[in-house]
């Protein structure tokens, strides 16, 4: 690989230095650091004392490729992880040493570990019966959000390192509002303080009391210590401005103790701040390591766009004030006034319309773009597939905090599972039924669907009758095609209801998709976006029995949870709408040549560059203000806010200014040649729609127009 003057003088510097590299996103920072891991292996260093950090397992991916190459000398294991997977191991390591100690009532028992899913789970058995108590009756969220808010709660209090009882005070500190959202902090608080004495309980650790035990307690242990501290001897740390401030603590004891680091920093990066990310920490990091070095060239945007992220950062963030020359939107495109777009449709008209032009007559790969919006409704995604699908698009989508029940791809198999599992006392509609055949049978459309449930399917008993039992001219309607891949769905579902003992829920799931439902005339035969959610579906399931079989098995004092059915207890779980965790696969960027439809932050953590970008609805406020969060909120309970002082008005809007400045910026950085903004009169809601980020648009063309008529 050719690499710059500069990126060669890190690769070539003495493998006992302490580097912190910092530069913008696409100057090749994680290249040098990829050639640098190579470079140590190559050395003859261990591999196994060889420490790689990153924010999330996604950022992972490059030094995983890196790992898989042929020449990588063999012999021992390079440790990827990030701080969250580091608490895990260790604990699992030294559970015996941490338990007795933690306050846990089973400390000869081992530990749950408990994903986002499965913490949403026992969170909600603990706060249903509170808000029948009358708990956050001022509140109008889902239960889905409100459960995940108080685990955020939780999580930011471990990330930034203050004690998990004073969430409600410092919230309540910070509110100068109605009084009565005072109240809403105290239920949070109980439902966190109730939620963590559980877990000491039954054993269960979900991620802030994993991070909690790893920094107060083991990393406090001289077995512990003495551990990590001779077992790596090499650290590269990349992302740092992603991490939590924890993460950047726990660096500053370790770092005299590696014989090496290379530590990476984003500037004008911390996309995620909603996470507890804290750039601010993390450049505290710079005065422990004796070379410091900065890249500033990039190797992904054309000139026009490093033109144009100067001018949008001069609009955005006053301390950055440049002057903007004429042809500075050379590389923006919008809709031509005789283009209609006066209404959302037509706007989305006009971006599947401009794509397909691109494909076709410039010749781009639908894989070098990509449809961003502040979020991507059910809505969006379905009006913006539609068109593309039309026009002979292929597309793929990426929504990781979506809910599992929300995708037509875990519905349709989840609709499925309850056919087959009578026992379970699970009657699902006959739309239901009809929405999964729709997608189990390739080809299949909702009027046929329907009328097939309507005829076949027995609600009561959930007995379905044979195809041969339908009318031959019905037959005929539905199309014999149709019926014979119908047949063969049901005589697999009846074959598995004879089964004496039913297998696992991710079991079953398994079985179905690869025997019936990836075969040839059925709907995920070719369908590679559903098949991705049918696997972040089977690993979420499988994570649900991992944590739930030994609370079953060890814990008898959990009462009711004596006689579940872990299979039926998920879909219940389901139902309730939990928000998914992060599933590896769903970020993998494979080489599919389909156009991407993603929100942006999301987009930005994916760390992939496109030629082109189509930013939705660009007058909408949702690309600047924060989402509305009652029982929580990040700035409040971040290191750097003052606990005594009030969040006002003022800060609200600073922190949505810079925050979209960040937005703004990093997706520009990921883009090498055009953004096309989606622009309509009136928005999804059918209101007019100014925000900050069209407003920052004018300003530009105010300035150039003022430039050239002078």
């Amino acid at each position: 690989m050719n690499l710059t003057d500069a990126q060669c003088d890190i690769l070539n510097t003495p493998f006992n230095a302490r580097i912190f590299l910092s530069g913008p996103a696409g100057c090749g920072k994680t290249t040098v650091a990829v050639e640098r891991l190579q470079a140590l292996l190559a050395s003859g260093l261990s591999a196994n004392s060889i420490l790689i950090l990153t924010p999330q397992r996604t950022l992972q991916a490059p030094y995983e490729a890196a790992l898989c190459l042929p020449d990588i000398p063999p012999g021992g294991q390079v440790a990827l992880a990030t701080i969250g997977g580091l608490a895990r191991r260790t604990l699992e390591l030294f559970w015996p040493l941490v338990a007795e100690n933690a306050g846990f009532s089973h400390p000869d028992q081992p530990p749950v570990f408990l994903t986002l899913e499965t913490s949403q789970y026992y969170m909600a058995r603990l706060v249903r019966p509170l808000l029948e108590q009358g708990f956050f009756a001022s509140v109008t969220i889902d239960r889905n959000r409100l459960y995940s808010q108080v685990l955020d709660n939780l999580n930011k209090s471990a990330s930034v390192g203050f004690p998990y009882t004073e969430i409600g005070e410092r919230l309540s500190t910070a509110w100068l509002g109605e009084p009565s959202q005072r109240r809403i902090y105290t239920d949070a608080q109980e439902c966190a303080s109730r939620f963590r004495q559980y877990c000491l309980t039954h054993n269960l650790l979900d991620f802030s009391l994993q991070l909690d035990l790893f920094w107060n307690l083991l990393w406090r242990m001289p077995e512990c210590h003495a551990y990590l501290t001779h077992q790596y001897r090499h650290l590269i740390c990349d992302n740092l401005e992603e991490d939590i401030p924890v993460a950047h603590d726990l660096l500053m004891e370790w770092l005299p103790a590696f014989d090496s680091t290379l530590l990476i920093f984003d500037t004008d990066a911390g996309y995620r701040r909603f996470l507890g990310a804290d750039p601010d920490s993390a450049h505290r990091l710079s005065t422990l390591c004796d070379t410091q070095v900065e890249l500033s060239k990039s190797f992904v945007t054309l000139p026009e766009i490093q033109a144009l992220e100067t001018a949008f950062a001069s609009k955005l963030l006053p301390e950055r004030n440049a002057n903007i020359k004429p042809g500075t939107l050379i590389a923006l495109t919008y809709p031509p006034t005789e283009t209609p777009t006066r209404y959302y449709p037509q706007m989305l008209d006009w971006v599947a319309g401009e794509i397909q032009r691109l494909v076709a007559e410039e010749g781009i790969s639908p894989s070098e773009i990509v449809i961003l919006a502040p979020y991507f409704s059910d809505a969006l995604r379905f009006s913006l597939s539609n068109r593309l699908e039309e026009l002979g698009i292929p597309w793929r989508s990426h929504r990781p905090s979506r809910s599992l029940r929300d995708e037509p791809a875990s519905h349709c198999l989840l609709t499925l599972a309850e056919l087959a599992h009578p026992g379970w006392d699970l009657h699902p509609t006959r739309f239901d039924v009809a929405y999964a055949l729709l997608f189990a049978i390739e080809g299949m459309d909702l009027v046929r669907a329907q009328l097939l449930a309507e005829i076949i399917y027995h609600q009561r008993d959930l007995r379905l009758s044979t195809f041969d039992e339908i009318r031959v001219a019905v037959q005929e309607r539905i199309t014999y095609v149709f019926g014979q891949h119908f047949e063969a769905l049901r005589e697999w579902i009846e074959a598995y209801r004879l089964k004496p003992v039913p297998d696992p829920l991710d079991h079953f799931l398994r079985r179905l998709f690869g025997e019936v439902l990836s075969q040839k005339g059925f709907g995920f035969h070719r369908n590679n976006d559903g098949a991705r959610t049918v696997s972040s579906l089977v690993e979420s399931v499988q994570k649900f029995r991992q944590a739930m079989e030994p609370a079953l098995v060890d814990f008898q004092s959990l009462g009711d949870f004596g006689n579940l059915e872990l299979g039926k207890e998920y879909l219940s779980m389901l139902q309730d709408g939990v928000i998914a965790a992060q599933y590896v696969e769903s970020w993998q960027i494979e080489p599919v040549e389909a156009v991407l439809l993603a929100p942006a932050h999301t987009f930005l953590m994916m760390n992939q560059p496109v030629s082109i970008q189509f930013w939705i609805d660009a007058g909408s406020t949702g690309w600047w203000e924060r989402l509305f969060q009652p029982l929580t909120q990040p700035y409040v309970l971040s290191r750097s806010w003052d606990r005594d002082k009030a969040w006002t008005d003022a800060d609200d809007l600073a922190a949505n200014q810079q925050s979209l400045a960040r937005l703004i910026i990093g997706l520009l950085r990921r883009c090498r040649s055009r953004i096309y903004l989606g622009l309509s009169d009136l928005g999804e809601s059918g209101f007019e729609q100014r925000g900050p980020l069209l407003k920052a648009v004018w300003k530009m063309q105010l300035d150039i127009q003022g430039k050239n008529e002078s």
